[in-house]
């Protein structure tokens, strides 16, 4: 079998690569202050293109809050209504140790995430390795998602490399295909246990070259 190239740095998607999330979570408790059953909250949030729009930034938080409330009868300010949104995460512990050892061999990663501001909010406030990146390309501040061309663009002139210089980790299949169209190498993250085993083989982890 022939070598792979050592990348040069790491991306990694952030939602069910990094952290969990469970959009029930929120449905549930913006159910309890507003008229919707939480189970078409949950499909409204999650399948509407109101999140679409919010998450590539063609709407502000204010907007995506005045349109839920309009749809759900919420009846909460938009400060607790952020606080139910955004607290559906959990931390992916192997993951956030895997970013902490390339860190430590001084191996540059990125966050590549379709998202929004609430979310990142969110995490940057309650999950501390979030800061411990080298960059952030975030859909609501590119105003293009995943797999679009405009953000994987966006991720390599943040990063200066191209091609096989990187390792992207994503859970989504057309991200990742998109990602190998452009030469990146990538892993798509099934499991965490399977991404640290498929990693093992860039030779970035204890040392190796």
């Amino acid at each position: 079998m022939s070598k792979v190239q050592r990348p040069s740095v790491v991306v990694f998607d952030l939602g069910k690569v990094l952290v969990d999330f469970d959009y029930s979570i929120a449905a549930r408790k913006i159910a309890s202050r507003g008229k919707m059953l939480a189970e078409k909250i949950h499909e409204f949030i999650a399948l509407s293109p109101l999140l679409f729009k919010y998450e590539t930034g063609l709407i502000t938080r204010e907007q995506f809050f005045s349109a839920v409330c309009q749809a759900t009868g919420y009846r909460g300010d938009i400060e607790e209504f952020g606080g139910f949104f955004a607290d559906i995460f959990t931390p992916i512990t192997p993951m956030v140790a895997l970013q902490e050892s390339l860190r430590k061999g001084q191996i540059p990663t990125y966050i590549f995430s379709n998202t929004n501001d609430l979310a990142i909010t969110h995490i940057r406030q309650n999950f501390p390795f979030f800061s411990n990146f080298d960059g952030y390309i975030l859909s609501y501040e590119v105003g293009s998602m995943k797999p679009d061309t405009k953000v994987y663009e966006a991720l390599e002139k943040m990063a200066g490399k191209r091609g096989p210089d990187i390792l992207y980790l994503d859970d989504r299949l057309e991200n990742v295909e998109a990602g190998a169209a452009r030469g990146w190498q990538v892993i798509l993250q099934e499991t965490p246990e399977k991404t640290l085993a498929a990693i093992q083989k860039f030779g970035l982890l204890n040392g190796q070259k």
